[in-house]
């Protein structure tokens, strides 16, 4: 039995969850999800809780068994509390900004980057070096932070570009001189 797969998942007060089988809707103060689910898995949705279960010991119903359980668990959680994910600019000159749903970024190149974001993701700036990517889908969020992200990853020498805000650079020594 999957130790994350046999949590149930306690819904809060003003989520409402409905499974017509295979489909899957949550809806909260925040908004609304929906997604297909797999085959292989009963949900169970009674008592202001939703339960997971397997139809069969299957090889395709024990793997999609947490999988299932974590991804309505994080429909929850968006559309209660929502995700967010903090980003950090280093880089004399780099810095970012939003007009209505683009971000601008100048980060080093001979062109600014202008990003549209994806529907459903706002982002806040401050102090034009600190960017926060907000909303309820837990993979749309992660996604346009990897992208933007992706536009100057960070360089080992001097940490240059744009990297998550609890990660580390791993540092590299520069050239010595000749002796």
């Amino acid at each position: 039995m999957s130790r994350i797969g046999k949590l149930p998942i306690a819904l809060p007060a003003g989520v409402k969850v409905i499974y017509n089988a295979p489909e899957i809707q949550v809806q909260g103060p925040k908004g609304s999800l929906s997604r297909s689910l797999t085959d292989g898995v009963n949900v169970e949705v009674a008592d202001g809780q939703v339960v997971v279960t397997r139809v069969d010991d299957s090889i395709k119903s024990r793997s999609a068994h947490g999988l299932v359980r974590t991804l309505i668990n994080n429909m929850v959680v968006g559309v209660s509390k929502g995700f967010e994910s903090l980003l950090e600019i280093n880089g004399v000159g780099y810095r970012a900004e939003v007009k209505g749903d683009v971000l601008n970024l100048a980060l080093g190149y001979s062109h600014p980057i202008n990003f549209q974001l994806p529907k459903g993701i706002t982002v806040e700036v401050e102090k034009m070096t600190k960017v926060k990517v907000m909303g309820i889908d837990k993979e749309v969020v992660g996604q346009t932070a990897a992208k933007i992200r992706s536009f100057r990853a960070p360089e080992p020498y001097k940490g240059k570009g744009v990297k998550y805000a609890d990660e580390t650079i791993l540092r590299k020594a520069g050239k010595t001189g000749k002796k």
